[in-house]
């Protein structure tokens, strides 16, 4: 049996880990630039995702790791991590695969404010979410996904 990753010891004494254990993770297109989602990342889900390149991130939710993509196929391959200044967000520079939000769109920033307060949706569906998740409301873990605690396309 092969032992779990570690984290190289420059990333460990880089990062900032909260109480919980969590660091926030944004998710962005490497190429364009684009912001797709936001999620958390414990210690294991980090070693994992720079050992394999497969970006997987922690749910909150169902207190698991959540490989990005295991059901939908909508998986994120890290390209390159930012560590921020104070250590306490990360940057995944990814290649999505596919959509990133559990809505069926390419990103979970898919609603901007409006000057009359309103929120537009300024990015279509791409995928049905019952295509990618099977059952109606059911996100990539299986969670509800209008309840979930995580933005993100497989959010818990």
């Amino acid at each position: 049996m092969n032992p779990e990753p570690t984290l190289p010891a420059s990333v460990e004494a880089a990062v900032t880990f909260d109480a919980a254990g969590l660091v926030p993770a944004i998710a962005q297109q490497h190429d364009s630039g684009e912001t797709l989602m936001l999620a958390w990342m414990n210690r294991a889900a980090l070693a994992e995702t720079l050992a394999t390149g497969r970006v997987c991130y922690w749910s909150r939710s169902r207190r698991a790791l959540w490989r990005k993509g295991e059901r939908s196929g909508q998986v994120q391959h890290l390209v390159e991590l930012r560590v921020d200044c104070d250590g306490d967000t990360l940057l995944l520079r990814v290649e999505q695969t596919g959509v990133a939000c559990h809505t069926g769109r390419r990103s979970c920033f898919y609603r901007a404010l409006r000057e009359d307060g309103s929120l537009e949706e300024i990015l279509p569906v791409e995928v049905d979410p019952a295509a990618l998740y099977g059952a109606p409301g059911a996100d990539e873990t299986g969670a509800d996904e209008t309840g979930g605690d995580e933005t993100g396309g497989d959010a818990p």
